[in-house]
């Protein structure tokens, strides 16, 4: 289906403000995928905050324009299904690895992370990067260890010097005689 102009405006315009806020693109060749393969990533792209968008070469540039994913406008070769991680940088290298498991006419062309070009190889360390609940997760261990450890050291010094000896209480007051 052919777009008029005014849709292709709005396209690209889509297209623009998507990658404005985008942690990073991966272009994927995609010839050969069926419609129920596309409606199955599309659904999965969605539940994982992925903007997932088969259109022009020529839109997509224009629409990267301005953009830290400028530098993947010369790359834009051949029909291309883009995929930009909204929500966090590594979904949409999770996404397109998971199917291209099951669809080997699916493959990552380029990969794209902070203004940087990078080969569709790094795809799969992409993929590798932990969700927000993980990275949360690990900064919370992190954040805990020092107090642990000072627990671990304060019993070590306790049982050093005599183990299950109690505190000694504070002299009582002397008493007028």
């Amino acid at each position: 289906m052919a777009l008029n102009l005014s849709q292709k405006q709005v396209v690209v315009a889509e297209l623009a403000e998507v990658a404005s806020k985008a942690h990073s693109l991966i272009a994927a060749e995609y010839a050969g995928t069926t419609v129920e393969q596309m409606t199955a990533m599309r659904k999965k792209a969605r539940e994982t905050g992925v903007y997932l968008r088969v259109v022009k070469n020529t839109l997509a540039s224009r629409a990267v324009a301005g953009t830290e994913f400028e530098v993947v406008k010369d790359a834009l070769v051949g029909p291309l299904l883009y995929a930009f991680s909204t929500e966090e940088p590594g979904a949409a290298g999770r996404l397109i690895k998971e199917f291209a498991k099951s669809n080997d006419k699916l493959k990552a062309k380029l990969v794209s992370v902070e203004g940087k070009l990078l080969p569709a190889s790094h795809v799969d360390v992409l993929a590798l990067l932990p969700t927000r609940e993980q990275a949360l997760s690990m900064l919370a261990r992190v954040l805990a260890e020092p107090a642990a450890m000072f627990a671990r050291a304060v019993k070590a010094v306790a049982d050093k010097q005599g183990g299950d000896e109690v505190v000694a209480e504070a002299p009582a007051e002397a008493e007028p005689a």
